[in-house]
């Protein structure tokens, strides 16, 4: 398949990646649901053309990074996004995508994962990684990271201590705490510039959400 091909059948390219995620997830859990994706493909579209990536790296990566699913407390969550990339390039190979984009893809897919602590060598790799830490932050990062401590079952915060001001963060017990054990380091960890500044621009409003917790619960 030519590289024309795909620019005029990329609708339908589109529509055969969400068709296979269906398959593969489901509705997927709290966080990783079909939205989460849709978001993390319109953030890496922005960040991609910033960067001068390639789309036709970008978004089925961006599409199908988290096509195989591992809950937050499974033994195999470090495994996930490798899992994630050996499905996504086998259904790529097998729908006749371009096998030259095929290879980077999986790569982008494998190196997207904070918890799978894979370096991304393109910058591809780099801007999937950006849009899907960006989704972590803002206004629905805080939505998602409380409905991930939902389904764990965790506390909202420590009554005594909410804003881990002199204790360490323990977000399998707080789900407030996982601001100060994760979220709040996710800007320095953005590969691209375009990636930092919106980081940072969400982090400035998961502060103002705190000061305005704060002044709830009686902490100010």
């Amino acid at each position: 398949m030519s590289d024309s091909t795909i620019s005029s059948a990329w609708s339908d390219w589109e529509d055969r990646f969400a068709s296979f995620l269906q398959k593969q997830t489901g509705n997927g859990d709290a966080a990783h649901d079909r939205a989460h994706v849709e978001r993390v493909v319109t953030s890496a579209r922005r960040l991609g053309q910033a960067e001068d990536a390639q789309p036709e790296i970008v978004v089925p990566a961006a599409w199908l990074h988290d096509c195989v699913v591992v809950s937050k407390d499974d033994s195999q969550r470090a495994e996930a996004s490798l899992l994630a990339a050996e499905a996504a390039t086998t259904f790529l190979r097998s729908a006749g995508y371009p096998d030259r984009w095929i290879d980077p893809i999986g790569h982008a897919i494998e190196a997207h994962s904070y918890s799978g602590d894979v370096t991304p060598e393109t910058i591809e790799a780099k801007v999937v990684q950006d849009a899907d830490r960006l989704d972590a932050l803002g206004a629905v990062g805080i939505a998602r990271c409380f409905m991930v401590g939902g389904d764990l079952g965790t506390t909202l915060y420590n009554p005594d201590d909410p804003f881990c001001e002199t204790r360490a963060p323990d977000d399998t017990t707080y789900s407030l705490d996982h601001f100060y054990a994760k979220l709040f380091r996710l800007p320095d960890t953005m590969n691209t510039p375009a990636g930092r500044e919106e980081a940072e621009r969400r982090v400035q409003f998961m502060q103002s959400y705190l000061d305005q917790l704060a002044s709830e619960i009686g902490e100010h």
